[in-house]
Formats: C-alpha cells, structure tokens, sequence
C-alpha cells in the first residue's frame, strides 16, 4: 500500500507505462519497493517517495530527467506531505543523475541515499540473463541513437562504474553482489567492442 493518494498513484503507473520506455517502467519500481520493504531507512516515507518518483519523468534524449521528475513529485504531492519531507526525498532522486552520495552533514540521509541508490542499480548485480534483458531493454530506450554512437556511450557509462572502488555503497543487496554486478559490467564492455 503506497503512501500517497490512489489518483497519483495512478497517474504514475501511467507515466511508467509510457511508450519507449522498456527498462525504466513500473517493474522497475515494483522491484525497487519489494526490496525495500527489508530496509530500514532513517525515514521511509520519503524513501518510498523517492522510489516512487524518481523515473516519472523519463526522456532518454534529455540531460535533466532527475530534476523533472523531483519537479513532478514536489508539484503532485505539495499540500501531502511537509516540506522537510520532500526534500529529503528530493535528495534521494537527485543522487541518480550521478549515483553518487550527497555531499550533506546529515549523517542519515546519507546512509538512506546509499540503501536508495544500491537499490537503483540491483540490476548490475543480477544474474547473467537479466543483467542481458536489462541492457537490452536500455538499447530499445536508446533507439534512436545510432549504433556506434551507442556502443561508445554506453561503454563509458558502464566504465565509470565498474572504475569506482564500490559499486555499491551499502552492504544491503548481500556481499557478493559487488562481485556480480563487475563481472556482469566487464562482459557487458567486451560485448560493445
């Protein structure tokens, strides 16, 4: 059961269901919440908010996804929530445009950025055919991107995290995801050539 209204809810769902989008859907989401639901972030409504959130807005040929889509949730969800509240969630989806902690002396949002992000990229740390489905559904997204020009975009950003000393921040998809989710990266850079 979500914590905001059913007609956001709904409207999300539908924002999910978008054409063109193939990975960044509603069972990308719905994977998100499920393992979330084991977690126990400092505040969790904002957690589930930011989840929630975080891919409404989804543009592959935009550079400011991350911001719209806090945008949309600030506009949907004012009068819901405080606003401390959403800027904590705010935080949350703005770590995605780089997948990096937030630079901030609130020790707990930073522990709830790094459950929150680990659990963006779970699909790194997956096995070999869904980590294939998955980088085969980020192609489809990325259709109109000639080929080449998409195989050395994409081995860019797959090498900025296999180049990271951790992939993951928090130990909370288990200890040998960090190891999986590499060789799921190196095998994914040799097949782009």
């Amino acid at each position: 059961m979500s914590v905001i209204p059913d007609a956001i809810l709904a409207e999300l769902r539908a924002r999910y269901a978008e054409p063109g989008r193939a990975y960044h859907a509603w069972p990308h989401i719905a994977g998100m919440l499920s393992r979330a639901a084991s977690l126990a972030p400092s505040d969790p409504v904002a957690f589930e908010l930011a989840i929630l959130f975080h891919d409404a807005v989804y543009d592959p040929r935009a550079r400011d996804n991350e911001a719209q889509s806090a945008a949309l949730m600030r506009r949907l969800l004012a009068g819901h929530f405080d606003a401390a509240l959403l800027d904590r969630a705010e935080t949350l989806i703005l770590a995605t445009e780089t997948h990096r902690l937030p630079v901030t002396e609130d020790a707990a949002l930073v522990a709830d950025a790094a459950l929150f992000l680990d659990l963006d990229l779970a699909i790194l740390a997956s096995d070999a055919a869904a980590f294939a489905e998955y980088d085969a559904a980020i192609r489809r997204e990325y259709a109109h991107v000639p080929e080449a020009d998409y195989r050395a975009g994409r081995r860019a950003v797959l090498q900025t995290f296999l180049t990271r000393e951790r992939i993951f921040f928090s130990d909370a998809l288990g200890p040998e995801a960090e190891a999986v989710a590499r060789d799921n990266l190196r095998r994914a850079i040799d097949a782009l050539g």
